[in-house]
């Protein structure tokens, strides 16, 4: 009833305009776009004529004018067909146009070239729309989240990245609800990351990892719960947990990322350790994401061949990232397992997923200037919500009975940050330099914030 009270509205009063906003579907292949062939499913062109338009959903029957986009970095404009959805419930049509790759591609063969592609796609259009949606094949999904989420630099808009088990021209399907969803968030919501959409649910790109070969609910993000999800009634927005940056500059892309020169290895049981030596003397091999047990555990001791060959490639200038085989945790010093292989040199890839360190860790390499020290310091450091950076809480009452040397730091530490003194505080640090300034109180506040929180700006220097 709702709905054709609106459209009586429009019949009568053709004159008032609602709002719209202006999304771009780039269209890179995957199986929503795909049809049937005599060899199988194959992707297909012409997906806003054959797919979009015929649905009533996608298309209210206005045809409105068409809307440009940039193809090339010329900034050549081309005029496409533009289409419009009925009114949301948030009163507000969608009206959109597609851009489909020259050659579409299933998701297993495409690379840092394809990610090129994606992100200057988004450049060159960037001020022509209100948000994106990029249609992507899900077997490699969670890697091309990952990736876009650093290559797009300081993003001030939605970009949402969604596909589907089964294609759109299937009669049982999951792609226009992928498609529709992604489409409405990205034209009524002010999320400005790169996300997933899959199965009802918005995720962080860079959180997500593919869980299912066949489910509509092919996608998890384990250590961080969805961004939103769509009910019957409305979409439901987590604004606790979206990333918003810290600064305002200038919306950027960072290309090329430098996935040759980066690899991925896991651990298994018994595991010989000439093979990690073989992966790690590999010719032009600048990072490795090392998969292992649980908190980050693998096997031997500080002085077995395994810690050996990681520390000696350390040494040799390759970034080793440590992250967990498990679904879902973090790699922490929790056992000595994983304090030898920090001792090592090794990065704590703390809670990221394997796709999110491997395409940071390509990110960081591709950078101007980029060297293998400033490389492991990014690699454990939050920058676009891809991991959650926890420090220990050392102000606490003492099992012993006693403090120890490192509390009793921490502690005087935090007086002399309080005061302002300047001169005490660079004592205290000089006398232990490894971790202080990295470790909190119990407000959760490291020596560095409680500083700037009393305006000891010479001190926090």
């Amino acid at each position: 009833m709702p709905g054709k009270l609106l459209g009586d509205m429009d019949a009568l009063f053709p004159e008032v305009q609602l709002p719209e906003s202006r999304v771009l579907i780039i269209i890179t292949g995957g199986t929503i776009c795909m049809r049937r062939s005599p060899d199988g499913l194959v992707p297909a062109k012409g997906f806003l004529k054959a797919g979009l338009a015929p649905r009533p959903s996608f298309n209210d029957g206005s045809y409105p004018e068409p809307l440009e986009i940039v193809t090339d970095d010329k900034g050549t404009k081309k005029a496409v067909q533009s289409l419009r959805t009925p009114i949301s419930t948030y009163d507000r049509r969608v009206r959109y146009s597609v851009l489909e790759f020259e050659e579409l591609l299933d998701s297993s063969s495409i690379d840092a070239a394809g990610w090129d592609h994606i992100a200057k796609t988004i450049y060159r259009n960037y001020q022509l729309f209100d948000g994106f949606v990029v249609l992507h094949g899900t077997d490699s999904l969670a890697y091309t989240c990952s990736a876009l989420s650093f290559m797009l630099q300081d993003l001030g808009k939605p970009v949402i990245l969604t596909g589907s088990q089964a294609p759109m021209m299937e009669l049982q399907n999951d792609a226009q609800d992928n498609l529709l969803s992604s489409l409405i968030i990205a034209g009524h919501f002010m999320i400005p990351e790169v996300c997933l959409f899959f199965n009802f649910k918005l995720f962080r790109g860079n959180r997500t990892t593919k869980v299912s070969a066949e489910d509509f609910n092919a996608f998890a993000s384990p250590n961080i719960p969805p961004l939103a999800q769509i009910t019957s009634l409305r979409t439901n927005v987590q604004w606790n947990l979206v990333y918003r940056p810290t600064e305002v500059n200038p919306f950027s892309i960072q290309t090329k990322l430098d996935t040759a020169h980066v690899a991925c290895l896991r651990i298994f049981p018994g595991m010989k350790p000439e093979m990690v030596d073989a992966v790690l003397r590999t010719g032009g091999l600048k990072g490795l994401i090392l998969e292992t047990f649980g908190a980050g555990n693998t096997p031997g001791g500080p002085d077995s061949a395994m810690t050996r060959i990681l520390a000696d490639a350390v040494k040799r200038g390759i970034v080793i990232v440590n992250v967990t085989q498990c679904l879902s945790g973090s790699v922490s010093p929790l056992y000595a397992p994983a304090t030898v292989l920090g001792r090592a040199g090794v990065v704590f890839g703390q809670d990221m997923t394997t796709e999110a360190a491997l395409t940071k860790l390509a990110y960081l390499l591709a950078l101007p200037d980029s060297t293998p020290q400033e490389v492991a310091k990014r690699m454990s450091v939050s920058m676009r919500g891809e991991l959650t950076e926890s420090t220990r809480t050392h102000f606490e009452h003492p099992k012993s009975g006693t403090l120890t040397p490192e509390l009793s730091n921490l502690t005087a530490l935090g007086y002399a940050v309080q005061k302002g003194n300047l001169q005490d505080t660079r004592d205290i640090i000089r006398g232990e330099p490894r971790w202080l300034l990295n470790d909190a109180d119990y407000n959760l506040n490291t020596p560095v914030v409680s500083a700037l929180s009393h305006y000891h700006l010479e001190v926090a220097s």
